[in-house]
C-alpha cells in the first residue's frame, strides 16, 4: 500500500526537533518495508522520504495521512518494536556555551536490533552509512576524470583501481573532491613522466590530518508508551518493563510550562511585597 502524494510540503518541526535519520542504513529499495503489515509499511515509507526536521508527531501525521491518531500511535509503536524508530532525548551544547536536552525521534529505513540502538545512544555507530564500495567507486571516478583537468595525469583503469584505496583516508578525514583535485594538480612538474607514481606520492605525502574527535553524544531513549526514560537494555523494542507487562508505573505530574511558572512566581513576589507594605508602620 502506498500513500498519495501531497500537493503541499509536509510540515516541519521547530528548529532542532523533528525527524532525525539514523546512520548505518542500506540504500533505498522498493522492498524496504515488505516485512511490515500494510499500514505500518505505508507509514514507514512515507516517513522515510520526509526531510530532516520534519514533524512526525502523531498529531501532525494524522493531519497528513488517512489514519487517526490512535491508529498512528499504534503503528509508530509497532515500527519502534520492529527496529525502525526510537524516541528519546539528546544533550546538546549551544553556540553560546549553554546546554539543553532536545526531544528526538530517530528513524531508520533499515531495521536494527536493540544492541545496535544501544550502541547508537553511546555514539558508537558511524554517523554515515558504511563506505566500502561506494567510497571506492567515488575515488575511481575522480581518478579517472583527472585527465580532463590535467591531461598529463591521465590514468589507465588498472591505475585507478590500484590508487583508489588511497583516497579512502582522504574522504574519511573530510576532504572534498575539490580538495583532492587541488592537491593532485597544483604545481605539476613538466613533463610528468610517471603519472601513477606522482599521484601515489601526493596522495601519501599530502594526506590531511585526522580531524579532532567530536565528543560522544549524550542520548537517552524513552519508552514509546509512557515516555519513561531508561537505559537501552531496559527498553527492549522501545518499551519499558511496566508497559510490556501491562503494569506501567504512574506517571509523574506534568511540569508546568515556563510562562505559567513565571506568572506564578510573579504572583508570589507581588503577595510578599504586599505583606511587607502592610507590616511597615505608617
Amino acid at each position: 500500500m502506498s500513500l498519495p502524494a501531497h500537493a503541499t510540503p509536509h510540515p516541519m518541526a521547530k528548529p532542532g526537533y523533528g525527524k532525525r535519520t539514523a546512520p548505518d542504513q542500506h540504500p533505498r529499495t522498493a522492498h524496504d518495508f515488505a516485512h511490515l503489515p500494510p499500514r505500518e509499511a505505508a507509514i514507514a515509507a512515507y516517513v522515510d522520504r520526509l526531510p530532516e526536521g520534519a514533524d512526525i508527531s502523531v498529531k501532525t501525521l494524522a493531519k497528513e495521512l488517512p489514519y487517526g491518531q490512535c491508529a498512528l500511535r499504534t503503528a509508530l509503536n509497532n515500527l519502534q518494536r520492529a527496529g525502525h524508530l526510537r524516541r528519546g532525548r539528546e544533550h546538546l551544547t549551544a553556540t553560546d556555551g549553554g546546554t539543553r536536552w532536545i526531544t528526538r525521534s530517530w528513524f531508520s529505513r533499515t531495521a536494527h536490533e536493540d544492541d545496535w540502538w544501544a550502541a547508537f545512544t553511546r555514539g558508537d555507530v558511524p554517523k554515515e552509512p558504511p563506505q566500502g564500495a561506494p567510497t571506492r567507486s567515488r575515488a575511481h571516478i575522480l581518478l579517472a576524470a583527472l585527465g580532463r583537468t590535467a591531461p598529463t595525469l591521465s590514468l589507465s583503469a588498472a591505475d585507478c583501481a590500484t590508487l583508489a584505496p588511497l583516497l579512502t583516508d582522504w574522504f574519511a578525514r573530510g576532504a572534498t573532491d575539490t580538495d583532492v583535485l587541488r592537491a593532485l594538480t597544483n604545481g605539476l612538474p613538466t613533463p610528468v613522466h610517471h603519472p601513477a607514481a606522482l599521484i601515489r606520492n601526493r596522495l601519501t605525502t599530502k594526506l590531511p590530518p585526522e580531524p579532532e574527535a567530536a565528543p560522544a553524544p549524550r542520548r537517552i531513549l524513552e519508552c514509546a508508551e509512557c515516555g519513561l526514560p531508561g537505559r537501552p537494555e531496559a527498553l527492549p523494542g522501545g518499551a519499558c518493563a511496566g508497559c510490556r507487562t501491562g503494569r506501567a508505573p504512574a506517571r509523574s505530574p506534568a511540569i508546568l510550562p515556563a510562562p505559567e511558572i513565571h506568572a506564578r512566581a510573579g504572583e508570589i513576589r507581588a503577595a510578599m511585597s504586599q505583606r511587607r507594605q502592610e507590616r511597615t508602620p505608617v
